[in-house]
């Protein structure tokens, strides 16, 4: 099969078959990313695409979950995901899901009968990038849209049949995340998406991140403060029924739990990594 560069996936598809229809990320300026910056934003030609699901199928293997990459595959015209996914219900009859990134923007591109249609041809979830409820913060670390934008687009996601699951990111407040917390519980409770995954923030070089906490502009959250942050996300958000995780390899305290049923269980065990009695990763342990 044909992989061009660094390719990445989200956790839940660990096990999915990997099928590269785009390289890269159609925005790739956030201050924080470093993911695509090997190569510039393009499509690959749909003949490349269905001969590589046809070297897949060859393999034999029994498929469940198919993950077209790279960064914003939904950004793709209608009649090449059309064509892809048609392809996939034709030839993986084991196949379950399609999944796909999807930045605010591509979706904002699709009407909402254009959303409906992409559900009703196989594609069962789409993962985005809410990053932080705060309007500031967005503009600051370059987002590209509101979270406005953000709320409104993955609510036509679910409207239209569309599983979704939502990021945000801990931390990217610096030392003043209460107002973060407060926010990004607000957007996420209106989304109410069936996944949420609160990861940590990192830092990488060659970012603009990393440039504002090498001139003193930005300092990160040491871990105690990152938890206090989760605490409240979790004490204000109300998103009845949505699968909470917090165990990307970023976060010093992995967490899992549904909403709004496990709320307390989660918050109890911030409590005990905060009183010493539950271990946290180090730093070594996270790569950082």
């Amino acid at each position: 099969m044909h992989y061009s560069g660094a390719v990445y996936r989200p956790p839940s598809e660990a096990r999915s078959l990997i099928v590269q229809c785009t390289l890269g990320c159609s925005h790739n300026k956030c201050a924080f990313c470093t993911m695509y910056k090997d190569k510039k934003f393009s499509i690959n030609p749909i003949e490349q695409v269905l001969s590589d699901l046809d070297e897949a199928r060859a393999y034999g293997r029994y498929i469940e979950k198919i993950f077209l990459a790279d960064g914003d595959a939904l950004i793709l015209p209608m009649d090449y995901l059309l064509t892809v996914l048609d392809y996939i219900c034709d030839h993986f009859p084991t196949c379950k899901r399609v999944a796909a990134y999807a930045t605010t923007k591509a979706i904002m591109r699709k009407t909402d009968d254009e959303l409906r249609t992409l559900r009703e041809h196989g594609l069962g979830i789409v993962y985005i990038g809410l990053e932080s409820g705060n309007e500031e913060l967005l503009k600051k670390f370059c987002k590209g849209v509101t979270a406005e934008e953000i709320v409104l687009n993955a609510i036509r996601c679910k409207q239209a049949g569309i599983a979704t699951s939502v990021t945000a990111i801990n931390g990217m407040a610096g030392a003043n995340g209460d107002w973060q917390a407060l926010d990004t519980a607000k957007a996420v409770s209106r989304m109410k998406p069936d996944y949420i995954a609160f990861l940590t923030l990192r830092v990488y070089s060659g970012t603009p991140l990393h440039d504002w906490i090498t001139s003193g502009e930005f300092k990160m959250m040491e871990p105690p403060e990152l938890m206090r942050e989760t605490r409240l996300f979790l004490e204000h958000i109300d998103s009845d029924g949505s699968i909470f995780r917090s165990n990307h390899a970023s976060n010093y305290l992995p967490l899992g739990g549904t909403l709004n049923r496990d709320r307390e269980a989660l918050i109890h065990t911030i409590d005990e990594a905060l009183d010493g009695k539950v271990r946290l990763r180090r730093a070594v342990e996270l790569g950082l």
